[in-house]
């Protein structure tokens, strides 16, 4: 089949969430089928990453993102019944791209509802890739927000969902990543097809290191201007970890990712934390670490940064959001904690103990080994390709 795969980001390299995702499944399709790319660049490595693509034998089409200017020109949409959403992430030159490809392909794949925006014009079969429903995303930040960006967000909820189902009724079918944002899909957009597409993880990239572990290193990934990533890290350091320190003196915490924001590179003024901003390759560490955390307060779907730990046969303490995605058994695959006395004492009986911590790695390891082997959890995606052919 000739495809056309629309993404909020170019799908290279896999070193993000979204990327990490959306890599995998055009490397799924371009096995048997012919895949076209259309995806905003963000920046140069954008840019570089779509010109790696189309050195692989992927067509692929980078249309300039230009982040700051289209939150701006989006504002006005604050006095009409539309999401700010499709403001940030309009573009007429995207448009224009995707309507000269979609009438020669057999079906299409949009990656965010943003994406699938750019489809509802046309009537080629296509796929609905959620992962989660952003508008509950919006939902839960605006619980936290206090005026004027709690009632920005809670409209945002609003008028999203409403564009939400709209694209669930244009849509072949829907996709999410876990059982339970299929369950929060089906409350809020009942009697439209969905489908469970689960995340994975790179097993052969991912692997056990036990001897390189130091005592008492804790660590957190991910990218550090993603909002629920700065919430949960600012909250941790200042409510969670003195408590570990006064249990394990020598506890300290090293945060991973780009991109991080003024507030978390400040958290490296406090002792016994250490922000790395980007660095070569998160697996360096995730070696030298004795426990992983994930205290998110916001948190939806599957997250790819305890499925990296839990390959990399870490033991892991995640809030009950941040783990909620993930089918294991808590208490035997990880550990889920809640509050901050909680997350410390929990955090703290696995340092303490550094037999039980390996323990827990290991049937971590087990479990992914398991259940989240890519090869596994993307196997439906050549039915629901199938199902958008017969469409047509």
């Amino acid at each position: 089949m000739k495809l056309l795969f629309l993404s909020q980001r170019v799908p290279y390299p896999p070193d993000r969430g979204d990327k990490i995702s959306t890599w995998r499944l055009v490397e799924h399709m371009r096995r048997r089928h012919e895949v076209t790319v259309v995806a905003f660049a963000h920046d140069d490595a954008d840019r570089e990453a779509a010109a790696e693509l189309r050195a692989m034998g992927v067509e692929t089409v980078d249309v300039p993102h230009h982040g700051r200017r289209r939150r701006l020109l989006s504002l006005p949409l604050l006095l009409t019944s539309r999401p700010l959403t499709l403001g940030v992430y309009g573009s007429r030159r995207l448009q224009g791209e995707v309507d000269s490809r979609v009438g020669s392909v057999d079906a299409a794949y949009a990656y965010s509802s943003s994406m699938g925006a750019f489809l509802m014009p046309h009537g080629t079969p296509w796929v609905m890739h959620f992962a989660e429903l952003d508008s509950d995303k919006w939902r839960q930040y605006a619980q936290g927000a206090s005026f004027p960006m709690g009632a920005v967000y809670r409209r945002e909820a609003r008028t999203l969902l409403a564009y939400e189902r709209g694209l669930a009724a244009a849509a072949v079918t829907s996709v999410f990543c876990t059982p339970l944002e299929e369950r929060v899909f089906e409350e809020q957009i009942p009697g439209r097809p969905s489908v469970v597409l689960r995340n994975g993880v790179d097993l052969e990239r991912f692997r056990p290191d036990p001897g390189a572990a130091e005592p008492g290193h804790l660590v957190f990934t991910g990218v550090m201007d993603y909002f629920p990533n700065v919430d949960g890290c600012l909250h941790f350091v200042r409510e969670v970890l003195p408590r570990v320190r006064e249990s394990v003196p020598e506890a300290r915490l090293t945060i991973v990712g780009a991109h991080p924001t003024a507030a978390v590179r400040r958290l490296g003024e406090v002792v016994g934390v250490t922000v790395t901003g980007a660095v070569d390759d998160t697996r360096d560490w995730l070696r030298r670490a004795s426990v992983a955390v994930a205290p998110l307060r916001i948190a939806r779907g599957i997250q790819n940064k305890v499925l990296e730990a839990l390959a990399s046969g870490l033991p892991v303490v995640g809030t009950p959001n941040a783990t909620q995605g993930v089918e294991g058994e808590p208490g035997r695959d990880y550990l889920v904690a809640e509050g901050p006395e909680e997350q410390a004492a929990a955090i703290a009986g696995l340092l303490r103990e550094p037999e039980r911590a390996r323990e827990l790695g290991t049937a971590g390891r087990r479990l992914v080994e398991e259940r989240y082997d890519w090869e596994q959890t993307l196997a439906p995606l050549e039915g629901i390709l199938a199902q958008c052919a017969r469409r047509f």
